[in-house]
């Protein structure tokens, strides 16, 4: 509601967009988490509808806060302290939604007729976990000649991210009573024996690096991002959980990293009979995600690096993470050069998570110039 309030009040013509239930079908798509009904992405529309065209695209959804008693005041909760604002988000990324609504208004208090042609702000769901949301917009239309996400890039150009899939694993062990636990399976252990062969894997992948992740000295990781098993001491489990994130190189797609991810668990069973006789269980879980990227003398790149220039005196780095957005949605499906490039974030996913509003407002000044310099001279003039 936030979001369309201050879209209409900037002038924007504004949308509901709805997900499609069946979008885990598309073969783009990740792994649907929760049903989609009541869900939906904002499209905002300013301008004449014509060329050139500019895109906004920035995530709503955000990570649990976990253990909010280790936070220094409650994660859903925003606090302020000097220049840092703090809270579950306020990096990732509501300072961007910030900082882009401000360049937007800043720009149009400035010079009202900047905008000559289609500017599009895509408020989206389910970055953090699938990309579904933009993919929805992307299917819908909601497309333009580029796209800037105000991800938190520390006032510098992301252009390049490695690929990402998400995995559930479930271990089946033989439960017992904890005093025959010497004669039990238990699928813990078993876990660690998995755990192991993973960390083979990524140490695998981190010999060959790819010249995209230049200057990453070890971008791609597995995160056992969850783990559940058992409910009591005294008892030995039947089974256990894990919850991969595995950040693969850009080269593999979807297809080709899950079966190199489901090869090195189930090669836990050369070492484990147990294994070997009760594989476990591997299923798709979340992203599903290509690595991407964008060059970093791309017109795109070099208009937003020559328009922080302009505002800060210096270039901004374009870079690379051991990461995604959904910036790669743009590069890799719909031929729509996108980048991100936002403000300065500390602990994101982590705890007491922060924006610098400094940074904001610095952002704001490098984006305001970009989009004005995007129409003033259109794409294909340059």
């Amino acid at each position: 509601m936030i979001v369309e309030h201050e879209l209409k009040r900037l002038g924007f013509e504004v949308e509901r967009l709805s997900i499609p239930e069946g979008i885990g079908d598309d073969p783009l798509a990740g792994v649907p988490q929760v049903p989609h009904a009541g869900r939906y992405d904002v499209i905002g529309r300013l301008g004449d509808g014509n060329d050139p065209s500019l895109l906004l695209n920035g995530h709503v959804d955000v990570v649990p806060a976990e253990q909010p008693d280790l936070w220094t005041s409650p994660p859903f909760e925003p606090r302020r302290d000097g220049d840092r604002m703090f809270g579950r988000g306020a990096g990732d990324m509501k300072g961007g939604f910030a900082m882009a609504m401000l360049a937007v208004d800043a720009l149009m208090a400035a010079h009202p007729g900047a905008i000559g042609g289609s500017l599009l702000f895509a408020s989206v769901i389910e970055e953090e976990c699938t990309g579904n949301g933009t993919l929805a917009a992307a299917r819908a239309g909601v497309l333009a000649d580029a796209a800037i996400l105000p991800e938190p890039t520390g006032l510098d150009l992301l252009v390049a991210g490695v690929g990402i899939l998400w995995l559930d694993v479930v271990v089946t062990g033989w439960s017992a009573h904890a005093e025959a636990a010497d004669r039990a399976v238990n699928p813990v252990d078993l876990s660690l024996r998995i755990v192991e062969r993973l960390r083979g894997l990524e140490r695998e992948m981190n010999t060959r690096i790819e010249p995209v992740m230049d200057g990453v000295a070890h971008p791609y990781n597995v995160n056992i991002g969850t783990f559940r098993s058992g409910d009591w001491p005294s008892s030995v489990p039947a089974t256990a959980t894990l919850r991969i994130r595995v950040g693969h190189p850009s080269a593999w797609s979807a297809e080709e990293a899950e079966a190199r991810v489901r090869a090195a668990i189930l090669s836990a069973g050369e070492e484990e009979r147990w294994l070997r006789d009760h594989p476990p269980a591997i299923r798709a879980s979340g992203f599903k995600a290509r690595g991407y990227a964008l060059a970093a003398d791309d017109p795109l790149a070099e208009l937003v690096a020559a328009s922080h220039e302009t505002a800060h005196g210096a270039r901004p780095r374009a870079k690379p993470l051991a990461s995604t957005t959904d910036a790669r949605i743009y590069l890799n499906d719909f031929a729509v050069p996108a980048l991100c490039y936002g403000p300065i974030a500390h602990d994101i996913h982590g705890i007491d998570e922060s924006v610098e509003l400094s940074s904001i407002v610095a952002g704001a000044r490098t984006l305001a110039r970009f989009i004005g310099t995007w129409y003033a001279d259109p794409p294909e003039h340059r």
